[in-house]
């Protein structure tokens, strides 16, 4: 089958939850399909050139991404438009004619837009069974209703629009992906007719690249991976750092958290045992090196990768409700969750000091990711629904 595969990340190097996502999908898609890559590039994101990615597209096409500015008078006008600001801003008239070109040039079995960023070209691909991959709705839900349901008038018109937007542009697709049961049924409440429509491929590892890594634990480190460009993370640390980090130095004052990613010079409270680390060219030693992965996430959609990442290389995870969502996994048993300040500070501390524990929750943990979160299982499920999409 010919595919043309529509990413707004450069998925290499792989150095970001979606980019994770994106190159095992064309890596699981070249071993059996005729791939053909149209993809953003951030000016200092991507590596266009580099073998690992180049093996498996027949053909790459890149385009410089353009960030989304809120003050731009594009995205101002945006506020005159049903469409939501940010994919007004950051149209790119280049990649439409890309698409085009592609389209014009070969004969295309089947279009996969990652994203709501590639799905919002869907005028360009008309006529081509297509698939909207990785559909997520529950960032923006989150924004505009409080934990108990009120709204947040601030936002809710970004939902609103958000909404209408999405009711149209269903209507280029055959079906949509999404991560997580959850998100499938808060999709499923939103958008009832298209409700058959919605297929979960979870988010997952290639469990075989974690294998085997016996790296010695760190006396007491913590770890927290993800960059503050994404706002989630941010807030996550905010939290933490505040609410959270300074119960577990009374108790282990040596204790230290190691933040990865581009902090984009937001600031933190001060504290002398966090290091902010920037990226991290091995970021699967640290985690393995590390005693304890958190997620202490306050909002955000879909399954985070860097916890299955956790769980695959043995490192026992503390979580809120919120950053462990979209896991079939049990508290207690796989990784320990709370939304409460002070029992996320013990749950740290005990594993922190309680072999015992440590060893259950990494030994259960792994288990896991190997039987429900392993690329090589989700990819057969993932074959086949392309291939229904194909034949109509």
């Amino acid at each position: 089958m010919k595919i043309l595969f529509l990413s707004r990340w450069f998925p290499y190097p792989v150095n970001n939850g979606s980019k994770v996502r994106i190159y095992n999908l064309l890596r699981g898609l070249s071993r059996h399909h005729d791939v053909t890559l149209l993809s953003f590039v951030d000016q200092t994101g991507g590596r266009p050139d580099a073998p690992e990615i180049r093996s498996l597209c027949s053909d790459i096409v890149v385009v410089p991404w353009k960030e989304f500015e809120p003050g731009a008078w594009q995205a101002r006008l945006g506020f005159l438009s049903m469409k939501p600001r940010s994919v007004i801003d950051t149209f790119s008239a280049e990649m439409a004619r890309a698409i085009t070109t592609a389209i014009s040039e070969q004969k295309v079995d089947l279009v996969i837009a990652s994203q709501l960023q590639m799905a919002a070209y869907y005028p360009y691909f008309q006529g081509i069974p297509a698939l909207f991959e990785e559909l997520e709705i529950g960032l923006f839900h989150d924004r505009a209703f409080s934990p108990d349901g009120k709204i947040r008038p601030r936002h809710a018109l970004t939902w609103l629009k958000y909404r209408f937007y999405l009711s149209r542009l269903f209507n280029g697709f055959r079906s949509f992906t999404v991560v997580s049961e959850t998100e499938r049924g808060l999709v499923a409440r939103n958008f009832p007719r298209q409700e058959d429509q919605i297929e979960v491929i979870p988010n997952c590892i290639d469990v075989d690249d974690y294998a085997n890594r016996e790296i010695k634990k760190q006396a007491n480190p913590i770890v927290f991976a993800g960059p503050f460009k994404y706002r989630v993370n941010y807030e996550a640390m905010l939290w933490f750092v505040g609410e959270v980090f300074p119960l577990v130095l009374q108790q282990i004052p040596d204790a230290k958290l190691t933040i990865t990613g581009d902090h984009e010079n937001l600031p933190l409270p001060s504290n002398q045992n966090i290091v902010l680390a920037g990226y991290v060219e091995d970021i699967k030693s640290l985690i393995a090196s590390s005693m304890v992965a958190i997620a202490p996430l306050q909002s955000g959609g879909g399954t985070r990768l860097k916890i299955l990442e956790a769980m695959a290389i043995g490192t026992p995870v503390v979580a809120t409700s919120k950053g462990a969502e979209g896991l079939d996994a049990q508290n207690g048993a796989h990784l320990l969750v709370t939304d409460e300040p002070k029992m996320f500070a013990s749950y740290v501390i005990n594993l922190l000091q309680d072999r015992a524990l440590h060893e259950k929750i990494s030994i259960n943990a792994t288990a896991l990711v190997a039987d429900k979160f392993n690329w090589s299982k989700v990819m057969l499920k993932f074959f086949e629904l392309i291939q229904e999409i194909a034949n109509g």
